[in-house]
């Protein structure tokens, strides 16, 4: 194996980690859309969402669905699924979601009208054809709840849906701590009038009017599951945070975001419950490289304007000094920061409101640049606190993809990157970043994951912290889109170290320490490490004179038969000839001491000489 650091030397860029900033991660920010229909997704992944236009006008009562301006035009049909049994089309999605263990982001109907059949293409031409072709959405039911409601009556009510979803699990699908399943508010509604002609008419939807419409569905869904975790309001983009898609009443500096905030917080106060969890909206980098937009940017072969561009681009989510090429960073007058702008108006409208970004992408879909944007998101969203993200390919996107590897698969064995994130800086985050993290369920265990948006090689130094152990180094560059072991080594870890990063990469550094418990876990079925006179640290299971304890401590095979753990020999030294003995010892335990003794007369009597403890 190639090594993975160098001695000592002069870096390119320096990383300083900043652990008293520690954070928890959410691990809902490696989600992604339509997570059951992707051609080899990655493994491993927490979210899967369920959005996007054919969702607004979805009836829950017959799976009826409208397809918008997307495909038809404006047909009303089954694409989604589910047969006629009511709800079958978002039950079987969250059944499938739970058996991968990924919670659910499912999509609930504000707009106001639902498709009543599957007849094809909507007339939006014919006056009658709201009241012929489409069901009115009523949020609170206010009579009894039924699984099998009524074909005939002209209302589909939503708090009945949210019900009838629970009622077909043994668990409370919204308050499972494991594999939740949150709501989504729709989808995209300041493009209604272009994408849902059909049902919204040419005239957008006031914003005070939608505000209300969210609170009144808000309150029916929490009567029915108060633990239920709502997300809105799902903006399209940049132009739909700021003004609503250019509404009245909106600045430069009172954005529809402050107005949504404090609407739902004043509404929240009157309830004496929160009304809305996350802030949610969506962000296809409007970034441009060589006046082409990022997420146009698809193909094998680019430009390195364009490369520069796509790995750029996540910077404009939190760098203050970074000025992107776009109509968004005209329009601010320089960095967007997105995210902190975004935390500044939830601290100041709504304090405690999580952030959701529910569709994303930065181009790069076939090729490395892709990636390394992908894994910069991902890491940034866990530095920031960002309670839930789903990736949405715009096409076939094996690259960006990929880099969710980095995170939740880097070594084909379901390794993940560590719940908790520790800030840090690059001395030049145009060439590099790096995201630490550490595990609270194992003491000792650092994962890294270090990406070089540089077309040229960099020696980095991560300093800020002092990390040991076992280092396993798995990379993303070129043309692969499964990380590849480079390095599995034992050393110093970081603390005297520069790591190098060849140009274009993404990188997954693992360290790891253990103690005999993790040796065991490692070694011995589910079965033996119930039985400790297989795997206790005494134990000589295959009956070759050779403990578990002398096993894990002197790095012997965990089974089968071992040759002695010391070989004896001699060193001469000064003119004198000494006496030795080797052996090899785990150089990354956190509870293996070593203790030399020594005795002058061979009589018995021995006394310590040194004791070598934990660590390198």
């Amino acid at each position: 194996m190639l090594p993975a650091t160098l001695p000592a030397q002069q870096p390119s860029v320096t990383i300083t980690a900043h652990p008293e900033n520690a954070r928890a991660i959410s691990p809902w920010v490696y989600g992604v859309n339509f997570y059951q229909a992707l051609t080899a997704p990655p493994r491993n992944l927490t979210l899967n969402r369920q959005g996007g236009n054919r969702w607004t006008a979805y009836n829950w009562e017959n799976n009826a669905s409208n397809a918008g301006s997307d495909y038809g035009p404006y047909s009303s049909d089954s694409y989604l699924g589910g047969g006629e049994v009511p709800g079958e089309a978002v039950r079987s999605l969250i059944a499938g979601d739970r058996t991968r263990g990924n919670a659910s982001l499912i999509t609930l109907q504000l707009q106001g009208y639902v498709s009543a059949d599957k007849s094809g293409n909507v007339n939006v031409s014919d006056p009658n054809h709201l009241a012929n072709r489409f069901k009115p959405v009523v949020f609170r039911k206010g009579s009894p709840f039924t699984g099998t409601p009524s074909p005939t009556d002209n209302a589909v009510y939503m708090d009945e849906f949210l019900w009838a979803l629970r009622a077909q699990f043994a668990a409370d699908i919204y308050a499972d701590p494991t594999t939740p399943t949150f709501v989504n508010f729709d989808n995209e509604p300041e493009l209604w009038p272009s994408t849902h002609l059909e049902v919204q008419g040419s005239t957008p939807i006031d914003p005070t009017v939608y505000n209300q419409r969210t609170i009144a569905l808000a309150k029916a869904l929490k009567d029915v599951a108060p633990a239920v975790k709502v997300f809105g309001p799902a903006h399209y983009g940049f132009n739909g945070i700021v003004n609503w898609q250019n509404a009245a009443g909106f600045t430069s500096s009172y954005w529809f975001t402050d107005k949504y905030l404090q609407e739902l917080q004043a509404a929240s106060t009157t309830e004496g419950r929160r009304l809305l969890d996350a802030y949610d909206f969506h962000w296809y980098s409007e970034a441009t490289g060589g006046g082409t937009r990022v997420t146009s940017l698809t193909g094998t072969s680019l430009t390195a304007a364009q490369v520069q561009a796509i790995v750029q681009s996540p910077r404009s989510l939190w760098d203050r000094t970074y000025s992107e090429t776009s109509w968004v960073s005209s329009y601010l007058g320089g960095p967007i920061y997105l995210l902190d702008r975004l935390q500044t108006k939830i601290n100041a409208g709504y304090p405690g409101t999580g952030i959701s970004i529910s569709e994303y992408g930065n181009g790069g879909d076939n090729h490395v640049a892709g990636t390394i944007a992908q894994a910069d998101n991902l890491g940034i969203f866990g530095v920031l606190g960002v309670t839930a993200a789903t990736y949405w390919p715009l096409s076939s996107a094996p690259f960006p993809l990929a880099a969710f590897k980095l995170f939740r698969d880097y070594d084909g064995a379901l390794s993940v990157f560590g719940d908790t994130a520790i800030p840090t800086v690059s001395s030049d985050a145009s060439k590099v970043a790096a995201y630490v993290s550490r595990d609270t369920a194992r003491a000792g265990r650092v994962v890294i994951v270090a990406l070089n948006r540089s077309t040229s090689a960099q020696d980095v130094a991560i300093t800020g912290f002092a990390a040991a152990g076992r280092l396993r180094v798995f990379r993303l560059s070129g043309t692969l889109t499964t990380p590849a072991l480079v390095s599995n080594t034992t050393g110093n870890g970081l603390a005297s170290a520069i790591v190098n990063l060849p140009a274009l990469s993404a990188s997954t550094l693992e360290l790891t320490q253990e103690t005999y418990a993790d040796w065991a876990a490692a070694n011995f079925t589910v079965a033996e490490q119930g039985n400790v006179a297989i795997s206790g640290p005494a134990a000589d299971p295959d009956h070759t004179g050779t403990s578990n304890q002398l096993r894990y401590a002197f790095v012997l095979p965990a089974r089968g038969a071992v040759g002695p753990p010391a070989s004896t020999g001699t060193v001469t030294s000064g003119g004198q000839t000494y006496a030795t003995i080797r052996f090899n010892r785990t150089a990354f335990s956190t509870d293996q001491h070593y203790v030399v003794e020594g005795t002058s007369d061979l009589s018995g009597t021995w006394a310590t000489i040194s004791t070598i403890a934990p660590g390198l």
